[in-house]
């Protein structure tokens, strides 16, 4: 029965994953990217407020992912250490933000390595959690 369940929060995890990171962006779609800025807002003083639009996102998109884990901890009655839970979210959030950054912006990466290291994010949250928590 346990292996059920997390296949569930696995599936759900990547479910959100899919929602946040394709539906949910909305403006910051092109918000986090610097040729947006240059060509709505060309002045010097907009220069960085892409990065503003790619934290969001990727705050946006952590949060989402680890809405399975959170709602199966509270279920379990079964907490993390909440210093490494947010180490363990900022960790997710920075690693977003600079795998878009290199997507959008640099043009270092592909669709495809970008959803591959997003979908190797969440199997390894939930590996965390699942062999920490559960």
């Amino acid at each position: 029965m346990k292996e059920i369940w997390n296949a569930v929060i696995l599936l759900s995890m990547i479910f959100c994953h899919v929602v946040d990171d394709f539906y949910l962006q909305g403006i910051l779609a092109k918000m986090k990217q610097k040729n947006w800025w240059k060509e709505n807002y060309p002045d010097q003083i907009y220069r960085q407020d892409y990065m503003v639009a790619l934290m969001f996102h990727a705050f946006s998109w952590a949060f989402m992912t680890h809405l399975p884990l959170v709602a199966c901890m509270f279920l379990a009655n079964r907490y993390p250490n909440v210093y490494l839970f947010f180490l363990e979210f900022l960790a997710n959030l920075l690693i977003h933000m600079a795998v878009d950054d290199e997507k959008a912006n640099k043009h270092r990466i592909n669709l495809v390595q970008d959803q591959t290291v997003h979908l190797l994010q969440v199997t390894v949250t939930f590996l965390l959690y699942m062999y920490t928590i559960f």
